[in-house]
């Protein structure tokens, strides 16, 4: 595979993709960073439901044949977007961080010129992208990422909540998004990892009433030692009356977006996180409702207040984590375990344990 050194002759295990269904933990050399790059030891890696759709039956994201622009990386490539560490090295140019500063992984590629970029909005850039899906990532011991891409963390955010920074912002911006007012009535369904964030997230931004919906009876519960103040199996059982001011779509699926509408007030909102194929809808009754439905993808300027509510408020991010495991059984105890159905939520992979 493509070359991914601290030092010549350096290797570093790593979970490398080939192909659908095809994800090997083998030895491979550690990229030395660049100009304006850095590499860090790996602390943790979440396994992300991106992950799980390249694993099964990819490839979707990641590039196969020619290179992502920003990564100059196509297949066979390292997975892992959803990291933290501490640095190793740093290339030239490289003033921000120093060997041995703890940080998070904010895994978004940008250009920087383009102009999505040049008005702030650099998840959205021309090249988008994340490390882990279309270059190499942090499922591996050590991993070279852009400069840009690293936040320090204070000495009161552990590298465990910082592991979960990654999904949190994905459920931050799309918080952001839905423009929640104080006391308004949201509906989440699906209590994957970014539905619960959202959930956590909706308490936090001033929601009056949290409906969490899931056929999952643990995560229902989570969901509520995570600030909901209802939960149910069916959204249409549990959001009465005028129906929810705004509902978020953290499934992804035609049938879950109509339920999401149905239970909507009039002149309400949707998110739609979830990723699916084409849908078909009633835009009769969208139009006649006036309802909004937005859509949300990756995050910007997120990290700054997780780091925030982390250190100054206490909030717990790394309540969803259900699992650790080892690099050198991601596949059995982790994508296959997610696969499987087991009561797993968050599973974090700790890269340096148990190497051969």
């Amino acid at each position: 595979m493509t070359d991914t050194t601290v030092a010549p002759d350096i290797r570093t295990r790593a979970a490398v993709w080939y192909g659908a269904l095809d994800v090997r933990v083998e030895d491979v050399q550690v990229t030395p960073p660049g100009p304006g790059e850095v590499t860090i030891e790996v602390a943790y890696c979440g396994i992300c439901g991106s992950d799980l759709h390249e694993y099964t039956d990819g490839p979707h994201a990641i590039p196969v044949g020619d290179p992502h622009p920003e990564s100059g990386v196509a297949a066979p490539i390292v997975l892992g977007h959803e990291f933290c560490g501490t640095v190793a090295e740093v290339g030239d140019g490289v003033t921000a961080v120093v060997p041995g500063d703890r940080v998070a992984v904010e895994p978004h590629y940008r250009c920087g010129n383009c102009p999505r970029c040049l008005a702030g909005e650099y998840n959205i850039c021309r090249h988008f992208g994340f490390a882990g899906l279309m270059g190499h990532g942090g499922l591996a011991e050590y991993a070279t990422v852009p400069a840009y891409m690293l936040h320090r963390l204070p000495e009161s955010v552990s590298l465990e909540q910082a592991a979960v920074f990654e999904p949190a912002a994905v459920a931050l911006h799309a918080v952001r998004r839905a423009r929640i007012r104080p006391g308004e009535t949201v509906a989440v369904l699906g209590l994957g990892p970014i539905g619960l964030l959202v959930t956590q997230l909706a308490a936090r931004h001033g929601a009056g009433c949290i409906v969490a919906v899931d056929r999952s009876s643990v995560r229902r519960e989570l969901a509520l030692r995570l600030g909901a103040t209802e939960t149910g199996a069916d959204l249409a059982d549990v959001v009465g009356g005028e129906g929810a001011d705004v509902a978020f779509e953290a499934v992804g699926s035609e049938d879950t977006l109509r339920a999401c509408l149905a239970a909507t007030r009039r002149g309400g909102r949707v998110m739609f996180l979830g990723l699916t194929g084409t849908v078909r809808l009633d835009a009769f009754a969208l139009v006649n409702n006036e309802q909004t439905i937005t859509t949300s993808v990756g995050y910007r300027d997120a990290y700054p207040e997780l780091v925030r509510l982390v250190a100054e408020e206490g909030m717990d991010l790394a309540g969803i984590v259900t699992s650790t495991i080892s690099l050198e059984h991601v596949v059995r105890d982790g994508f296959e375990a997610l696969l499987r159905g087991e009561e797993q939520v968050k599973v974090l992979v700790r890269p340096g344990e148990q190497r051969p």
